[in-house]
């Protein structure tokens, strides 16, 4: 049984300098996730060389992937730090940041393109919040099952970093900002602004740009049907331009 184990992480000090590859090793105990060894390092930050070094810097909160904030790509496959168990992975045990966003450092990165994104199709139900609106219409059971299954994203980026279209050269919103439009729809209040955001999905950066590669739905930690609402999305797109023809 291996008595130690070995990390290789890939490290930048600011935004836009040079990365490179630092390894550490530590003292293995079972059923340790990938933040605990991160942990170790950063108590005391010496590499496999015996050399002291930086802390290694990353974002986590939650730890019990909910939150998304520490993901990272590990052993070659994005997903989240909390839930990747050492025993289940092969070493060295290589993790990098996000390619797809912008790296502060190390492994911490800006995925403030998200929540951009999430502006620009209007993923919101305005309310003003000022006096009491009720209980509001009721959803149908069938319709509450898929939207708490919508409702599970968590703004992770796994989808994002695994989408061939989105990238420094498009405006691809992303598989996420989608399904969060198809779940705000879905909503009783929410089907007010429907043609609002489904007019932001059928522009630049939009629906069109999706190329059907599937590898959203490959990736995302809580299995969110993303391709079912592109398609979703696609199918009220058409019926949109129809309406929009038909002067209805």
């Amino acid at each position: 049984m291996a008595t130690t184990i070995t990390l290789k992480i890939k490290r930048s000090e600011v935004p836009g300098s040079g990365s490179y590859w630092e390894e550490f090793e530590i003292p293995y105990r079972p059923n340790l996730n990938v933040i605990s060894c991160l942990m170790e390092i950063q108590k005391r930050p010496v590499n496999s060389k015996g050399e002291k070094t930086t802390p290694v810097v990353w974002d986590d909160s939650c730890l019990e992937e909910v939150c998304g904030s520490c993901t990272m790509v590990i052993n070659g496959r994005v997903r989240q730090a909390c839930s990747a168990l050492v025993d289940r992975l092969s070493q060295p045990i290589t993790i990098e940041p996000m390619s797809k966003f912008p790296t502060v450092r190390d492994l911490r990165v800006d995925r403030g393109v998200m929540f951009e994104n999430l502006k620009r199709v209007k993923a919101w139900i305005p309310i003003d919040g000022t006096h009491n609106l009720g209980s509001g219409p009721r959803m149908n059971p069938a319709d509450q099952q898929i939207a708490y299954e919508l409702s599970r994203c968590m703004t992770c980026g796994c989808c994002l970093e695994a989408c061939p279209q989105f990238n420094d050269k498009s405006d691809f919103v992303g598989a996420a900002a989608i399904s969060q439009v198809r779940l705000f729809n879905m909503h009783p209040t929410g089907k007010l602004n429907a043609n609002e955001r489904l007019d932001a999905i059928m522009g630049q950066g939009g629906l069109e740009d999706c190329g059907n590669a599937q590898m959203c739905v490959e990736v995302c930690p809580k299995n969110i049907p993303l391709t079912t609402s592109i398609a979703t999305m696609e199918w009220e797109a058409t019926k949109r331009v129809f309406k929009k023809l038909l002067g209805s």
